[in-house]
């Protein structure tokens, strides 16, 4: 965000040295101070954006919100976002909509991951039905034998192995904060 205007406001002496201590209290210059507050009210109003006719019509947006984290807790937070592949408010927002609607969120690369695989099943799927209606219309079946069939067919169970496998890691991580080792 571009930072290019100015706002000024006269206030009392009293309320002057109250901006002063809470800006102190809170380690921050009465002008950062003056920023988020000015910054909040807008976010509250929801967004406001002038029209063609010059008045004003209030659009909504998704709420703001400022979290203060302890130093090794950010350390924390920027190490399993990280791990997931995401930013750290990213991270919390998923999070936090996950507990509030008792969701098992699934990152994009291991959705990505299983929608590759869910693919990659049901071509297989296909190919074993084609083989399966081909052999019961021809006496000799051409192609594979009996032994690629079982081949193909334990492929399949351990991808769907491996598969539910993926689910329950990710459920048991944002469960726990880490995902379980593969053996």
């Amino acid at each position: 965000m571009n930072a290019d205007q100015f706002i000024a406001a006269r206030v009392s002496s009293t309320t002057k040295v109250q901006l002063r201590l809470l800006a102190d209290h809170q380690q921050i210059s009465e002008s950062a101070l003056l920023k988020r507050l000015v910054e909040m009210t807008l976010h509250s109003a929801g967004d406001l954006r002038p029209d063609t006719s010059g008045q004003v019509e209030k659009c909504t947006r998704a709420a703001r919100l400022y979290i203060r984290l302890r130093p090794d807790d950010q350390l924390l937070l920027a190490e399993r976002a990280a791990s997931r592949s995401m930013a750290g408010a990213t991270y919390v927002s998923v999070l936090v909509r996950a507990h509030l609607r008792h969701l098992t969120p699934i990152p994009r690369d291991d959705l990505v991951a299983l929608k590759r695989s869910v693919a990659e099943l049901s071509a297989l799927g296909r190919n074993l039905n084609q083989i399966a209606r081909l052999s019961s219309q021809r006496s000799p079946a051409p192609g594979p034998g009996r032994e690629h069939l079982v081949a193909m067919l334990t492929i399949c169970e351990g991808l769907r192995d491996h598969m539910k496998a993926v689910l329950k890691a990710n459920a048991a991580s944002w469960e726990k904060g880490y995902a379980e080792p593969s053996p």
